[in-house]
């Protein structure tokens, strides 16, 4: 882990800092925060004191002796504050609870919001949590908030998901104002491809000096960027729209007004919509004619189990998929100088290594970089719940890490 210089930040800044520096390390000696941090010993005790009595952190035994005193070793405390996160989607909704190191302690899926109006479901959703926090035996005073994950894009107020093709009776809703109503929790609402992002940094105990990007796939296609520990979120918070980066100037029409959008080429719904479109493939593997994202989400499923099977079809429509999203994966690589691009979400769910080949060999020979240094394709660690407990993750970060988390 690189050393990070903390001097100059404010004492909040500095507390975030080092409690993100324990989260990343899994057990740590003050001696060697001080090395990380660039900041005295008799700082980092101060801190570490104040981490102690408010049980964010705990002693866990000693590290090997140098010649002196063995020092004690530092982590945190996994079961001191916990986070719910919650995946918003018209198929299901999903609840997960997270402990503080970002995983998954509790789970719950019920039927999703459908065609069910937002007042409804907000209080379907307060009873459900409320029944998921009883269960779990968790005091109120334990849970920092409930994390909300989406599709869509935030508006100026952070509180509204704007422009989902699947949730227009959504268009206006305030998510986050609602649920806290309903709830009488803090409530923060993001994308799915930010959560996402946020899941894995968190989950996998990933240091902050460790860019990346989650490449999120349900029926479209999203992206969530951690850089230097936060969610970069650019000016109104909707950084990572991969799917309308184009990449055919003659493509199709998309619904944002342009043409040739990753989304109307590689993201799922266009995958089945050729599939539908291919009469023989279509009877072969039993695939309908209709829109619905249920069923587009079961179609491209059947797909993807297909080509896994070797199916010369299938396999074909999903390579033209992963040479699109290679096209866009390879430019956001080189625009942001990448070492790592995780794939997240539903849609890799069964066809993942195919799209993860491709996009690995497309980097080996288009990173720009590629000679100074190699642009790894992993799949995500979270599985399911990449949603849900990313969600739970981005009330971690904005309550734990504040001077990291951006808006929150």
């Amino acid at each position: 882990m690189a050393t990070r210089r903390m001097k100059g930040q404010s004492s909040a800044e500095t507390r975030s800092a080092i409690l993100d520096l324990i989260r990343s390390s899994g057990s740590v000696s003050r001696s060697e925060l001080a090395v990380l941090s660039g900041l005295t010993e008799a700082t980092i005790s101060k801190i570490v004191k104040t981490l102690l009595d408010q049980e964010l952190v705990i002693e866990a035994g000693f590290a090997d002796s140098t010649g002196g005193k063995r020092p004690v070793l530092l982590t945190l405390n996994t079961k001191a504050r916990y986070a719910i996160g919650v995946s918003l989607d018209a198929r299901s909704i999903n609840y997960v609870v997270s402990d503080m190191s970002g995983h998954a302690v509790h789970h719950l899926e019920t039927e999703g919001f459908g065609h069910t109006t937002p007042p409804l479901v907000i209080k379907r959703m307060a009873g459900d949590i409320a029944k998921l926090v009883k269960r779990s035996k968790l005091a109120p005073g334990e849970v920092v908030g409930i994390g909300v994950a989406a599709a869509g894009r935030l508006d100026a107020s952070g509180g509204v998901l704007r422009r989902s093709r699947v949730a227009s009776d959504w268009e206006d809703f305030a998510i986050e104002a609602a649920l806290h109503d309903a709830t009488g929790m803090r409530v923060a609402l993001d994308n799915d491809g930010n959560c996402a992002a946020l899941g894995e940094f968190w989950s996998q105990r990933l240091p902050a000096d460790h860019d990346f990007a989650v490449v999120y796939m349900a029926t479209g296609i999203g992206c969530g960027l951690v850089i230097d520990g936060g969610l970069y979120r650019g000016a109104s918070g909707n950084v990572g729209e991969i799917g309308h980066m184009t990449v055919d100037l003659n493509g199709p029409e998309c619904f944002c007004g342009r043409r040739g959008c990753l989304e109307t080429l590689a993201a799922p719904a266009a995958v089945v919509a050729r599939a539908r479109a291919n009469e023989k493939l279509a009877a072969a593997l039993g695939l309908e004619e209709n829109t619905a994202e249920d069923d587009v989400r079961a179609d491209f499923a059947l797909i993807a189990r297909a080509a896994a099977e070797g199916d010369a079809g299938s396999v074909a429509l999903l390579t033209e998929s992963a040479e699109y999203l290679a096209t866009a994966v390879v430019s956001m690589a080189n625009l942001l100088d990448l070492d790592t691009v995780y794939l997240g979400g539903p849609g890799f769910a069964d066809a993942g290594e195919l799209y993860a080949g491709t996009l690995r060999r497309a980097l080996e020979n288009g990173a720009f970089m590629r000679a100074v240094h190699p642009v790894e394709v992993r799949m995500s660690s979270v599985g399911a719940e990449t949603s849900a407990l990313g969600a739970a993750s981005l009330m971690l970060h904005s309550h734990l890490t504040p001077f990291r988390a951006g808006r929150g």
